[in-house]
């Protein structure tokens, strides 16, 4: 397994990327392709319900290394009108919550994925809500929030991928971004009253799980100095094509639940903010199937509590 000063000697970019993968999935540009209900704890410290929507639109035009999101996208925007009949439609097959969370699979305020001729009718759409979270690039991070945050009764917040701070390795994730446009847009968001979390990778390509570990806590640092809000920690997953080729030449390997465990403690430790890590598929990441549950469950503990819950004691501790 490489070190993280080593890097295929093949240019990994939109094309490389786009040429591995496999096949989208047939979408109704009016419907959603998924929603859900999940509790979380919230910034005021009480453990709420929100409702999770992944609305359907066209692929993010940032072809990012790890990401697989663009399974659920169309190749054309979507209609005018489209996005808020996609949250209404959820919203009348969800029970009721607090909080609100639209991912699109990209960026909210690309224009390519969200009209903002719909930022009015999504604003009525959701005007009973606490929060609202969206998700977006850094890059795209402008004007653009401001108007929609004016349009919304409930409280906007903005999440943003940072990935990681180490410097070559975001390079290569082809993300298009550096650390000093990410500590912009998470200045231009707080100095108008918005709040924002980051997205981070524990273990991306072209890091072994030690240094993934590493890298992963000094990402939770420099994402709280910046000023965000909460961090939200991502084990990284294969099935997007370009991810089982460097798996196949030892680039990448997937992060272990221990490490996922380890790297929240540090988050929650430093009480800057809150921390979640992503449990989503979290069996993937465990060799284990004796301290699985309990892991997933601690997990799932810290994630609702913000503590740092009693480690698991099991034998594979010591491999």
């Amino acid at each position: 397994m490489p070190f993280m000063n080593e890097f295929p000697d093949f240019r990994v970019d939109d094309q490389w990327i786009v040429t591995h993968r496999g096949k989208k999935n047939k979408l109704d540009p009016y419907k959603p392709y998924a929603f859900l209900i999940e509790k979380e704890y919230t910034v005021t410290g009480s453990v709420e319900d929100t409702a999770v929507i992944f609305l359907t639109n066209s692929e993010c035009p940032f072809h990012c290394l790890m990401c697989d999101l663009w399974k659920n996208t169309t190749d054309t925007p979507v209609p005018v009108g489209a996005i808020p009949k996609q949250i209404e439609w959820a919203l009348t097959n969800l029970p009721p919550a607090k909080h609100l969370k639209l991912y699109n699979s990209g960026n909210f305020f690309d224009a390519q994925a969200i009209p903002e001729q719909d930022y009015g009718a999504i604003a009525a759409v959701v005007r009973n809500f606490k929060t609202v979270l969206v998700e977006n690039h850094p890059k795209l991070i402008n004007e653009k929030c401001l108007r929609f945050r004016d349009m919304l009764k409930p409280d906007l917040q903005i999440a943003m991928g940072l990935e990681t701070v180490h410097p070559k390795v975001l390079l290569k994730l082809n993300k298009r971004m550096e650390q000093n446009e990410f500590l912009h847009a998470v200045h231009f968001l707080k100095n108008n009253g918005i709040l924002s979390r980051a997205f981070i990778l524990l273990n991306p390509p072209f890091l072994i799980d030690e240094e993934g570990v590493y890298w992963a806590k000094k990402s939770l640092d420099f994402a709280f100095r910046a000023g965000v809000e909460c961090c939200t920690v991502i084990p990284t997953r294969g099935g997007n094509g370009a991810l089982e080729i460097l798996a196949q030449n030892n680039f990448f390997s997937p992060p272990k639940i221990r490490s996922l465990e380890e790297v929240m403690e540090y988050g929650l430790q430093l009480n800057a903010g809150r921390v979640f890590s992503d449990i989503w598929d979290i069996e993937k990441f465990s060799d284990c199937p004796e301290c699985f549950g309990l892991r997933k469950n601690r997990l799932l503990e810290m994630n609702l509590n913000q503590k740092i819950v009693t480690s698991v004691d099991c034998s594979c501790n010591t491999h």
